[in-house]
């Protein structure tokens, strides 16, 4: 019975972190993304963000911001 009740708990615990994990992503603020080949345009690369699901660019005059 004890072993049980260890397993539920724990499957509760880790059913609300995994519920938690798509409400932190979406709380990223996005800003202003700018055209993918304006930052290429600007000197810089395009480069996927994996943690924060976001396309960005990097480098050149648009260092940082995000694209659409």
């Amino acid at each position: 019975m004890r072993t049980r009740l260890l397993g539920f708990t724990a499957a509760l615990i880790l059913a609300a972190l995994g519920a938690m994990g798509p409400v932190a992503q979406a709380s990223v603020p996005a800003g202003p993304a700018i055209p993918g080949p304006k930052c290429v345009q600007g000197g810089g690369t395009v480069e996927y963000d994996s943690g924060a699901g976001i396309w960005t660019c990097v480098d050149g005059s648009y260092d940082g911001e995000a694209i659409n």
